[in-house]
């Protein structure tokens, strides 16, 4: 079943009429076609990508599935998305809620027929659907893995006390593209000595310092997202950070360990918790074990302590497990791998770099 069938079956059990997709993301995700600046209405039995001159000839090319026809309107996307509505007799048009402006929002009202009226719900609806990734798109992000896990063996060869923190990050970003990632999955983090206590620190135009070195990074193939971190220390780790770092990878490895269809999130989130709590290190690990990845770097589900009693671990998620310790104005340490549940429901990892204790 295609995507657009699925989500006019998703429709269909809410009683939807229309959906309009305006965010960049999922147009992606339901054609597959990446582009800005245009929008598809999906109906209960077919569907229009809207695109203008620009993108037009290779939308055609692109979109080749009968449930979706590829059209250039002869005025504003919106007043030909009102006339679409208009002509197919529709009263009720769902919008994303999430990624739509207010201010586009009341330019929706302005312009469609005033008898359309605009629901909230469509992000719900295309979340629910990104949340189980298939068999290409768990393709997609192990080639986006090997891209970037080529990139972490690469760096380990560049990196120089001479060399500064951007300089990093551009190389592994630079790998990154020229290994076949069509950009970035998000802002590469490389923050070294007390700056990687910030857990989402930007690389500085400075020498690496000694100490621990952290590099989060990730690469992007077919629109689809690649995160791992990585630290490293920079010189020789004394008897504290070796204990920091052990904690951190203990804490990992026993999520990993714990990793199962059915597992609650939270739960997750707990295993790894009380290994750094019960080591002394309470209220150094600030955030949540680990976020879903996708076309969008952050997706559901979320390893959290805060996720729902029935968020459970599922086959076709893909989360992040990455526990860290940060020690205020001091160090910082994370290690970070990718799993998924396969549909025999074996738990598979990703990311293959890597992650005993290296001292460069």
């Amino acid at each position: 079943m295609s995507r657009i069938k699925k989500l006019q079956a998703k429709m269909a059990e809410r009683a939807c009429e229309a959906v309009l997709v305006s965010s960049e993301i999922n147009q992606r995700y339901l054609t597959g076609f990446p582009y800005t600046d245009g929008y598809m209405l999906v109906l209960p039995d077919t569907a229009y990508l809207l695109a203008d001159f620009r993108y037009i000839e290779a939308a055609r090319a692109a979109v080749t599935d009968g449930d979706c026809r590829v059209v250039m309107p002869d005025c504003s996307m919106v007043r030909y998305v009102a006339s679409l509505l208009e002509e197919h007799r529709v009263k009720s048009l769902f919008y994303e809620e999430e990624t739509l402006s207010c201010a586009m929002l009341e330019r929706f009202r302005d312009f469609f027929p005033k008898e359309v009226e605009l629901t909230s719900g469509a992000s719900k609806m295309l979340d629910g659907l990104r949340l189980l990734k298939d068999a290409d798109e768990i393709e997609c992000i192990k080639r986006a893995q090997k891209i970037t896990d080529d990139a972490f063996s690469h760096i380990l060869n560049y990196i120089t006390p001479e060399r500064t923190e951007i300089e990093v990050a551009l190389e592994l970003e630079f790998f990154m593209r020229s290994h076949g990632s069509e950009g970035t999955a998000f802002d590469t983090i490389a923050v070294s000595g007390a700056a990687s206590a910030l857990p989402h620190g930007v690389p500085r135009p400075v020498k690496l310092e000694k100490g621990f070195f952290t590099m989060d990074f990730g690469a992007r193939v077919d629109g689809y997202c690649a995160d791992m971190t990585r630290t490293v220390v920079l010189g020789k780790a004394d008897p504290d950070m070796k204990r920091l770092y052990d904690t951190v990878l203990c804490a990992q490895r026993a999520a990993l360990e714990a990793a199962r269809e059915g597992i609650p999130c939270c739960e997750m989130d707990k295993i790894a918790r009380t290994v750094i709590d019960e080591a002394g290190y309470k209220g150094c690990f600030g955030h949540s074990l680990g976020h879903g990845v996708g076309l969008y770097i952050h997706e559901a589900p979320r390893f959290s302590a805060s996720a729902p009693a029935d968020s459970l671990l599922s086959r076709g998620h893909v989360v992040t497990v990455e526990p860290g310790i940060y020690i205020e104005g001091k160090y910082g340490c994370r290690i970070e791998d990718m799993i998924t549940v396969l549909p025999d429901g074996t738990v598979y990892d990703f990311t293959k770099s890597p992650k005993d204790l290296i001292e460069l």
